[in-house]
């Protein structure tokens, strides 16, 4: 359980669910972690549980993703790892979506993505040495979803960012790759469930049980069963691994 002592880890969205697992998985490989999320209170509570720390992140304005990466990068001396996970959700029919909805998705999901790569990157450059960047995908942008299009529009975005990033930054030796997710339970899938019981008219809960009950392994997912992934392409065991998502769905999905 020391594949990343020595090593230092930004986790963006890591004050709760995914993040926080990574977060945790990371403390418990030996690695200093920083959690960066909008919400410092409790990112700063979740670091001082796992013993982290924490730093404020808005992935939607430059000038928070530079001053993070500026405070991450003086208090863990450089940064080895980012994992980008800060992301949002919604659901409508097609007929239905909203530009503000639109804008709102593609301002985290997308623009948060590329420039806190962008931001982290150009450290990992400065210093020399390389580094691993972990972005996180969904099986959502394997395909597409009926009331689901911005957000699956999303995640096929970040995969693509993911191949073009990962072809530009290996000749500085950091790794770019991503994880695919697949229905992963907790407080964020009780949100989703909200969208389908209001889009579907489905009682509360009961798509969350035909999602869990379609899994080919038997069940949804759990944030800790993406650790090990998390933990793997941040490893020097990825080194020769570039550009790649790779889906840790139970079976959902094949590619």
């Amino acid at each position: 359980m020391t594949r990343l002592t020595g090593k230092t880890a930004l986790i963006t969205g890591a004050a709760r669910g995914i993040g926080l697992a990574f977060a945790r998985a990371y403390v418990a490989e030996g690695a200093q972690v920083m959690i960066a999320d909008i919400d410092l209170p409790r990112a700063q509570a979740a670091a001082d549980e796992i013993g982290a720390q924490a730093v404020h992140l808005d992935v939607t304005r430059q000038d928070s993703i530079d001053a993070a990466v500026d405070d991450a990068v003086a208090r863990l001396g450089r940064i080895d790892i980012l994992i980008n996970n800060a992301a949002l959700f919604t659901a409508a029919p097609i007929v239905e979506i909203t530009r503000a909805d639109f804008d709102r998705l593609f301002a985290v999901n997308v623009a948060g993505t590329l420039f806190t790569l962008q931001a982290v990157a150009r450290h990992m450059i400065a210093r020399g040495g390389g580094g691993k960047i972990i972005n996180m995908a969904s099986q959502a942008g394997r395909r597409g979803e009926g009331l689901v299009a911005v957000y699956c529009a999303t995640k096929a975005a970040t995969i693509s960012l993911t191949q073009s990033a990962g072809l530009d930054l290996i000749k500085h030796g950091i790794n770019v790759n991503a994880i695919a997710p697949g229905v992963v339970d907790g407080e964020h899938w009780d949100g989703v469930d909200a969208f389908f019981a209001k889009h579907e008219g489905k009682a509360p809960g009961q798509k969350k049980a035909e999602v869990g009950a379609a899994v080919p392994y038997g069940r949804m997912g759990r944030a800790e069963d993406l650790t090990g992934m998390a933990i793997f392409l941040a490893s020097t065991e990825a080194d020769y691994i570039v550009a790649q998502t790779y889906n840790v769905d139970g079976g959902n999905w094949m590619s």
